[in-house]
């Protein structure tokens, strides 16, 4: 029988999908074997834990955050690579990942990132990325809904450029299954990704 997204075995599989993606688009000018699951251990020892205690705060007045952080993370890696550009405000009028139709009036969260920034600069100032902070937010999320954890791979730098275009390709609930099958083909990833990953986007993740 299938499974629902929050299933444990969707989760597992989106767990699965997550970290492929981070690994396929790394972006931020760090390439996928310059990351590394130890990378801030000196630099910013408490990085996790710091996170996760935002996140756990955030779901006691929105249980639904915990979806709506994974899907942050896969819209801003879908959209040249995991670089936190969907984080990027307008400016001097250009329009940003944020105001694309996938992601105007939908995309939530980011408050809890800002929070989990805040809360990383006071322990650490200038040291985690906000691509870091969202790659580690989606395994939390994913965690702490009941399905597995993983090493999030860590290293990425963060982006200065939003690419409003492209953004508005990424997977719409609207989509017909070819051109659905066409954006993950072009992402490098195949069918059985384009069933786990759209089950969360159409999930309640995105109300």
């Amino acid at each position: 029988s299938s499974s629902s997204p929050s299933s444990p075995i969707a989760l597992a599989t989106l767990a699965v999908l997550l970290a492929a993606v981070c690994l396929l688009h790394a972006g931020g000018g760090a390439a996928a074997e310059e990351l590394c699951v130890d990378y801030y251990d000196d630099t910013c020892p408490g990085a996790y834990k710091i996170v996760q205690r935002v996140l756990v705060q955030a779901q006691r007045s929105d249980p639904r955050i915990f979806a709506s952080l994974m899907r942050l993370h896969f819209h801003d890696c879908f959209v040249q690579g995991c670089d936190a550009s969907l984080l990027l405000d307008t400016f001097d009028g250009m329009e940003t990942e944020k105001d694309a139709t996938p992601n105007k009036g939908s995309a939530r969260g980011y408050n809890v990132v800002d929070a989990a920034k805040a809360a990383l600069e006071a322990a650490c100032p200038g040291v985690v990325s906000c691509a870091d902070i969202l790659a580690i937010a989606a395994e939390i999320s994913v965690e702490l809904s009941g399905g597995p954890g993983w090493g999030v791979l860590l290293g990425r730098l963060d982006g200065f450029t939003s690419n409003f275009q492209e953004a508005g390709n990424l997977p719409g609930p609207f989509d017909g299954l070819p051109l659905l099958k066409q954006k993950f083909v072009n992402l490098g990833l195949d069918n059985t990704d384009l069933v786990a990953l759209s089950g969360k986007q159409t999930s309640r993740a995105h109300k």
